[in-house]
């Protein structure tokens, strides 16, 4: 397989201008990043400053409400990335991309962000590590998202409002990607998913790994073994191939969930992998959501963090081969699972992580018909929900 490949999908797909600091990355990934010194530096802020490892959490009450029974969930624990420092499991690769752009000796961080929580990480990772930020955010997400913008430009980042396109996460990252083109001598571009030119996608699931490596030793001192089955929610696709690339070489499923919106049938939705076509978007071949032209069509998602028309190639690949299975689930059925969780289990969860949590009973019984018993689960919540407070309580009124 050539490298930067999944399969058929991946690739680096940019203008020339970017191609030598992708080369540098590339080797820079290599020789720093999976270096011990590195490693040991990286490892140190993440227990003494994100707080890791975080939590693996039994949510018993949750799992009866979801089946009474017992028969088809047997056991539900969540891996709390919404513990982690600045509430999301994003402070992982913020934190690596920074460190390793301060060895590079770059003077500017940017970023391009949906929900906000990758802009916070890198807004706060720039500020530890003394170096300036610009966060770009469609305005349809600064509206609301307005917390995390609140809380970047405390931190002493410039959130730059996009107003093309549909003025969301697709949109951010274009316009990250021509600043980058423009300053690129002296900037790293801070990608907060698995997705985008290679060598991204592989740098980002790397740096995420610790939340299923953390997970996988955490199961064998709790419960035992290993889980039958891994769940996360996916819009680039971070934490969902940060958990699943501790279990992808065991005999776990890997399920992974994204957007449907309104409705596919819509066709106000962001179920790019069920509904997606091959195609390139922001520097990688993955599939995406196209005309039959190959025009990129708008996402739509209640949640700001799955609004995105592509994903990152390696779930693709995963789910070109059968390894992992993916589905898709509403905007209601996201919010009916956010409130579910939260009186059943005290924890306001973001609402990219509700879509994992709502397709839970579905998941459920494919299981069963799998393993002939009820299965032991492991879901990784990726994030807090007081970002979307707000958006919850309009879906409610």
């Amino acid at each position: 397989m050539q490298p930067g490949y999944f399969g058929e999908f991946g690739g680096r797909f940019v203008a020339e201008t970017l191609v030598p600091a992708l080369l540098e990355l590339e080797r820079a990934f290599h020789e720093i990043v999976l270096g011990e010194p590195f490693q040991r530096e990286w490892r140190e802020l993440l227990r003494s400053y994100v707080g890791r490892p975080t939590p693996l959490w039994r949510a018993e009450r949750l799992t009866r409400a979801i089946d009474a029974s017992g028969t088809e969930l047997g056991e539900l624990w969540l891996k709390r990335e919404d513990l982690c420092h600045t509430g999301a499991h994003k402070i992982n690769n913020a934190l690596g991309q920074v460190l390793l752009a301060k060895q590079l000796g770059k003077t500017r961080i940017i970023a391009e962000t949906g929900a906000g929580q990758h802009g916070v990480a890198t807004a706060t990772a720039a500020a530890v590590m003394g170096l300036p930020c610009d966060v770009y955010m469609g305005a349809v997400d600064v509206a609301r998202q307005a917390p995390n913008v609140a809380r970047m430009k405390m931190l002493g980042a410039r959130v730059l409002s996009v107003e093309s396109g549909s003025r969301t996460l697709k949109d951010a990252m274009n316009e990250a990607l021509r600043d980058w083109v423009t300053n690129v001598a002296g900037t790293h571009y801070c990608v907060g998913s698995a997705a985008g030119p290679h060598p991204y996608p592989t740098l980002v699931a790397e740096l995420q790994r610790v939340i299923g490596d953390e997970a996988r030793s955490q199961w064998a001192e709790g419960p035992g073994g290993l889980p039958d089955a891994v769940v996360a929610c996916v819009g680039g696709g971070s934490n969902a191939i940060g958990m699943f690339r501790a279990f992808i070489h065991d005999e776990v499923a890997l399920y992974g969930v994204e957007a449907a919106g309104e409705g596919v049938e819509t066709g106000r939705h962001a179920a790019t992998l069920t509904q997606g076509r091959v195609g390139v978007l922001h520097g990688a071949r993955t599939l995406v959501l196209s005309d039959e032209h190959g025009q990129i069509l708008e996402a739509h998602s209640i949640s700001a963090g799955l609004d995105y028309p592509g994903v990152g190639p390696e779930h693709a690949a995963l789910m070109r081969s059968g390894r992992a299975r993916y589905s898709a689930v509403t905007d209601s059925q996201a919010v009916a699972a956010a409130h579910l969780v939260a009186r059943t289990e005290g924890i306001l969860i973001a609402l990219e992580t509700a879509h994992a949590f709502a397709a839970l009973p579905e998941i459920a019984r494919a299981e069963r018909k799998r393993l002939g018993r009820a299965a032991r689960f492991a879901l990784c919540l990726s994030g807090r929900g007081d970002k979307d407070l707000g958006t919850l309580e309009e879906a409610t009124r």
